[in-house]
């Protein structure tokens, strides 16, 4: 009796302790793991299929569990770092520990791995996007004249003018996209602000990695846009955008959200426009009370 008491007594302790699991996502991170002895795997399909029954197992025993990508480049300079063997179970559970606070991850909810898999990427693009603009925006440096710290300037510029985007928008559901061209790459930002009860449910994270993308804009006056859909049950969408500009949003026409909507920013091909959507011409921001920096 005293023995079924201990076992059940750790089934209850199990379901409290939450797992962080390291996912190989492709091709070609599975067979950089399979240079390893210790690493059982042989065919990356099958590796997903063990992988996802782990996992519904783990929800079926009330489990909670967190999904991280696994970078085996990441892996190897960690164990080198750290003085571990990489070739050792024991050393990839320590590394995937650490992703839980450091790296990309998502928690598992029951879905599939097809369609938990683009979720945890794009997770990991927002995060590599945030790194990258941060970095741009350290490197910034101060003002030659007045000594202000430059990338500090522009976050404080971003998050005044988004602000203010949010409180002249409509009410509704908002998703918004601030791009910003440039050497290496472009720099993309989405943002989601719904606002159906006259309060704006923000993400975080979203809305951290939304500021700096649209600060590194301001900052370096590189080309760029921002644009905001709002739907509303009953109601035609309407699509505002705004053309960057050195600390600051230049509004676009309703003649000029409605060209860059309806042309393939690829190829250049007019797009049939959307039925049931408004194009318009955002409120006016008053943009000259908030933070600024010129010279």
């Amino acid at each position: 009796m005293a023995q079924t008491d201990h076992r059940t007594l750790r089934r209850v302790l199990r379901r409290e302790v939450a797992g962080t699991i390291g996912l190989l996502a492709d091709e070609h991170d599975f067979r950089a793991m399979r240079r390893y002895d210790s690493f059982s795997f042989d065919d990356h399909t099958t590796y997903l299929q063990h992988m996802e029954a782990l996992l519904r197992t783990r929800a079926l025993q009330g489990s909670h569990t967190t999904v991280a990508l696994f970078d085996p480049e990441d892996y190897a300079e960690y164990c080198a770092a750290k003085g571990l063997d990489p070739d050792s179970h024991t050393s990839r559970t320590r590394f995937t520990a650490e992703l839980a606070a450091t790296g990309p991850a998502v928690p598992y909810d029951g879905r599939p791995l097809t369609d938990l898999l683009p979720t945890l990427v794009d997770e990991a693009v927002r995060r590599a996007t945030w790194e990258y603009a941060a970095t741009l925006l350290t490197r910034l440096g101060a003002c030659a004249v007045c000594g202000e710290d430059l990338g500090r300037a522009a976050f404080a510029r971003a998050s005044h003018l988004l602000v203010r985007i949010l409180d002249t928008a409509p009410p509704g559901e908002r998703h918004l996209v601030c791009s910003v061209s440039g050497p290496p790459e472009t720099l993309v930002a989405v943002l989601h602000a719904d606002d159906d009860s006259g309060r704006t449910e923000l993400d975080e994270n979203e809305a951290l990695e939304f500021t700096t993308v649209l600060a590194v804009g301001l900052a370096t006056g590189s080309p760029g846009g921002l644009v905001m859909r709002t739907a509303r049950p009953g109601s035609p969408d309407r699509v505002h955008g705004w053309r960057l500009r050195a600390y600051g949003l230049e509004a676009l026409t309703a003649g000029e959200v409605f060209d860059a909507y309806c042309t393939d920013a690829e190829t250049g091909e007019l797009i049939p426009p959307e039925s049931n959507v408004d194009y318009c011409r955002p409120p006016d921001l008053g943009e000259g009370s908030g933070p600024d920096h010129r010279h």
